[in-house]
């Protein structure tokens, strides 16, 4: 093993820069979209809870579509070129619903269309992603280098939020997702500039590449447990970020401003809890990661009893923190514990199983909304995520699975060059 201390610190690290820097920016453009979407759709003529939630759905359900083809396609070419172009797809969607929403002219099915591509985009985005983080750095500072990428995307958000608000009450929701789609683009240019070369694949088909990313994944008891925990997490909380959320903000909170302090909160908490997960030390992450999923319904149950903004903002402060602690060790343990070759088709059935009911949980969360209410709704939301995180409890590798070190430090520099010349 190399001794990490002797090594650079990351932010001297070009390549590790570059990176952060491309997420930063983007994140930056995505805080402005996170509350324009919504607010956007609600503003349309004939708006209403349901096309709100069919136009979210349409943006979630392409990822679950493509994922899994996302990660083979990231296992077999360079990941960097890959999330590069992925970005520009993004910017793409984001210009055509600026223009519809700057205009006026928003028909329902080029809403729709726009956010099928947008989702398709991060379909292909978020497995290269996983699998270049360990070819970029050494394996004793994956921890540190997650935790730093999480700092300065959350932070970024943290801003991106801050401004929304202001920005959608002032000039309207279709400038946010402008300046979303220009963030995509700046972030694609400073992406396409990584150089990490494909390391040598047997070659084989596409069903070849999935059975084997398969088989990783299902060989690893607590991978799928905490993998179905969350396709139940992710539908309730995307329910309440989506559209049970905004709609409670709209009907007694006060409007986008009140939503955009609840969700800068959380990132907030995020900010936080990313700067102590780099520090922190623990011999079984998964059971950590799994246990710091419970504050995640605290806010949801003050949503449902409609508490006071203040209030559900430290709540949501607090589930932010949890959540990036979960997120650091989750995606670090990945890192260590799945062969390199084989991580961006493991990571994609990662996203495949945590997305499964996301789209559901969108579609049907403005229905029901209107049938029971939505602090019914809400309270449903806040059951299941206590629910899903008491059963990936009962499994033995989960409590157990200890710290691996499977990985040698050597590892980024032997999978890390050039591609070509850029001045």
């Amino acid at each position: 093993m190399t001794d990490s201390s002797a090594t650079p610190p990351l932010w001297r690290d070009r390549q590790f820069v570059l990176l952060m820097s491309a997420r930063v920016i983007s994140v930056l453009g995505n805080g402005f979209a996170r509350v324009a979407l919504a607010f956007a759709v609600l503003a349309l003529p004939g708006a209403s809870a349901g096309r709100l939630s069919l136009v979210v759905a349409c943006q979630a359900l392409p990822q679950l579509v493509f994922i899994l083809a996302g990660g083979v396609i990231a296992d077999r070419m360079s990941r960097s070129r890959l999330m590069a172009l992925a970005d520009g797809l993004g910017a793409g969607a984001y210009v055509g619903l600026a223009a519809m929403v700057l205009t006026g002219h928003a028909p329902l099915a080029a809403l729709c269309l726009l956010a099928v591509v947008a989702g398709t985009a991060t379909a292909l985005f978020a497995p290269a992603m996983d699998g270049l983080v360990p070819l970029l750095v050494p394996a004793s500072r994956l921890q540190q280098a997650n935790a730093l990428l999480r700092v300065g995307m959350n932070s970024s958000m943290l801003l991106g939020l801050a401004l929304s608000g202001v920005t959608v009450a002032m000039v309207g929701a279709g400038w946010a997702l402008a300046l979303n789609a220009a963030s995509f683009v700046v972030s694609s240019a400073l992406t396409a500039r990584l150089g990490v070369t494909v390391p040598p694949r047997k070659k084989a088909s596409g069903w070849t590449d999935l059975r084997e990313g398969w088989q990783e994944f299902a060989s690893r008891q607590w991978l799928w447990v905490v993998v179905a925990q969350y396709a139940v997490v992710v539908a309730a909380v995307n329910a309440n970020l989506g559209v049970l959320g905004p709609l409670t903000a709209e009907q007694h909170l006060g409007g986008a401003r009140a939503w955009s302090v609840v969700v800068a909160a959380q990132s907030l908490g995020t900010v936080a809890g990313a700067g102590f997960a780099a520090r922190v030390r623990v011999n079984r992450p998964v059971l950590v990661a799994v246990l710091c999923t419970f504050p995640a319904a605290v806010p949801v149950a003050l949503l449902s009893a409609r508490a006071p903004v203040w209030l559900i903002a430290a709540a949501m402060f607090g589930a932010g923190i949890a959540g990036d602690v979960f997120g650091v060790l989750w995606a670090t343990t990945i890192q260590r514990q799945v062969p390199e070759q084989a991580l961006s088709r493991v990571s994609s059935y990662d996203w495949f199983g945590s997305l499964a009911f996301a789209p559901l949980g969108l579609l049907v969360a403005g229905p029901v909304a209107q049938s029971v209410g939505t602090g019914w709704s809400l309270a449903g939301c806040a059951a299941l995520i206590v629910l899903a995180t008491t059963a990936a409890l009962l499994s033995p590798q989960v409590r157990t699975l200890g710290v691996a070190r499977t990985h040698s430090d050597d590892t980024r520099s032997s999978n890390t060059a050039p591609e070509n010349e850029r001045s």
